[in-house]
């Protein structure tokens, strides 16, 4: 698959997010409150049996929990990982690409709470559940450019 295969309305993350490097060339979407991710499965994303690796689906699952999280807060950037679990349901295959979605999402005073799934052409690749740490106070570092979270950039 090429660029040329990822889905209308999704743009390519840049780079310089820190460990979401890992998965470029990645790409989100933003429709309206939500927000997707993606990414065409390609061999530094697979693992010795040839499908995506567990850790990619892991990482793709976290920026999309976190992510969904703070656009229900109006906030584009990330949060501390509190608490992620998945379940691997399907192998995702080279070539394919694979989603991430927020479905539902709830916020509290200082923790954010998301379900979703990741999706391939075929249907339910895993499915994810994430706890998320709200920080509004002075105790978590907030500067440079990783501080900025990985929806920095992309508004132009």
């Amino acid at each position: 698959m090429t660029d040329s295969s990822v889905p209308e309305g999704f743009v390519q993350l840049p780079t310089g997010l820190g460990y979401t490097d890992t998965l470029q060339p990645s790409y989100r979407k933003l429709d309206g409150d939500t927000v997707h991710f993606g990414l065409v499965v390609a061999a530094q994303h697979s693992n010795s049996l040839g499908i995506c690796h567990g850790g990619v689906l892991m990482t793709l699952a976290d920026i999309t929990a976190a992510s969904g999280v703070n656009m229900a807060r109006g906030i584009r950037s990330g949060s501390p990982t509190i608490n992620l679990s998945m379940d691997f349901i399907a192998a995702a295959r080279l070539g394919e690409w694979i989603e991430g979605r927020a479905e539902q999402v709830s916020v509290k005073r200082r923790f954010g709470f998301c379900s979703g799934a990741i999706y391939n052409d075929s249907g339910i690749v895993a499915r994810f559940n994430g706890t998320f740490y709200l920080p509004d106070h002075d105790g978590l570092w907030k500067g440079g450019t990783i501080g900025d979270g990985v929806l920095r950039g992309l508004d132009d």
